[in-house]
């Protein structure tokens, strides 16, 4: 490990009134808890992309009401 590194990581256990060794053990523990919370964030996100339902169908046009769909027309006509 590079002195520089040893250092500051002394320092940062004495603050938090540790050993150096439980420095590096809380360390890799929360670096440890952090890289699972973001997997399970991305394995959360996949199931919900998986669950979203399809996409809507498109809202109704003038050629697909009741008038279009049977070839054209007023309903006034269709109703004379």
């Amino acid at each position: 490990m590079p002195p520089d590194l040893w250092d500051e990581l002394n320092r940062w256990a004495k603050d938090e009134l540790r050993s150096v060794n439980g420095q590096i053990e809380f360390v890799l523990r929360e670096a440890t808890k952090r890289r699972r919370g973001e997997r399970e964030e991305e394995k959360r996100k996949e199931k919900r992309e998986k669950r979203k339902p399809a996409a809507p169908p498109p809202a109704a046009s003038a050629e697909n009401t009741a008038s279009g769909a049977r070839g054209g027309g007023s309903w006034s006509a269709e109703l004379d």
